[in-house]
């Protein structure tokens, strides 16, 4: 005789009500930092997997058009100065362009 698993008759209406509930965003902030000397399309990705080892780093993007990165953090795990850091431990100088990386 098969005995089957209560659970998913319990676990399908508390997952449609967990569907249900709003998902809001934690707060955190964001840079644009102006990047030197990049100069082909590899470097933007050298930057932005620079950022993305910072913990507490939830987006970068690197653009090389406009020579600049853009990153979102939080100013609780780290801070404008570490990502200026690691952008330029990377070989790229840089600085704060925009943004509250400061606050």
């Amino acid at each position: 005789m098969m005995r089957y698993c209560r659970k998913p008759q319990i676990l399908g209406p508390l997952l449609a009500v967990l569907a249900l509930q709003p998902v809001q965003a934690e707060p955190g902030r964001t840079a644009t930092l102006a990047v030197e000397n990049m100069t082909c399309r590899l470097c933007p990705i050298t930057v932005r997997k620079a950022l993305e080892k910072i913990e507490g780093v939830r987006e970068a993007k690197a653009s090389l058009e406009t020579k600049t990165a853009t990153v979102t953090f939080d100013p609780d795990q780290t801070s404008g100065e570490a990502l200026i850091r690691a952008i330029r431990n990377a070989g790229y100088p840089s600085e704060v362009q925009g943004g509250d990386a400061h606050e």
